[in-house]
């Protein structure tokens, strides 16, 4: 199954995209699933600004998220075959030959492969593949 492809309001998008936090937080989802206390942890900032700037990602119709207990994951909510999605896919690809964004990348993969790095994170669950599904839950 393929990503939903809804309809995203082009002055939404690039205004979604102007923000280097949400372009971090958007690399770091991009084909796979990840709970909110990892953004925290490899970005560095607090979790109220970066649940802002999800909440943010929500409302343009770019992410969606699932609660799993006390957690929530996030997941891209938009496919490669729309028009936003495939200038966001592109933007992404572009975007990780900057330092910072092979960084936060490389800390993500490091915690996903080694259980315990990020050690201020209580038994969070692992990042996980994107399911092939999305449905924004709301």
């Amino acid at each position: 199954m393929k990503l939903a492809s809804k309809a995203i309001d082009p002055a939404l998008l690039f205004s979604a995209l102007a923000d280097r936090t949400r372009l971090r937080l958007l690399n770091l989802i991009e084909g796979r699933e990840v709970c909110v206390c990892y953004f925290v942890e490899i970005l560095g900032q607090s979790q109220p600004k970066i649940s802002r700037h999800l909440a943010y990602l929500r409302r343009t119709g770019l992410v969606a998220a699932r609660r799993e207990g006390k957690w929530m994951h996030y997941r891209m909510a938009v496919g490669s075959d729309s028009a936003a999605g495939r200038l966001l896919h592109q933007s992404l690809a572009v975007l990780r030959e900057d330092k910072a964004f092979q960084r936060d990348l490389a800390l993500l993969n490091k915690a996903c492969c080694r259980p315990g790095v990020l050690v201020s994170i209580d038994h969070a669950p692992m990042p996980a593949t994107a399911p092939l599904s999305v449905q924004a839950d709301k």
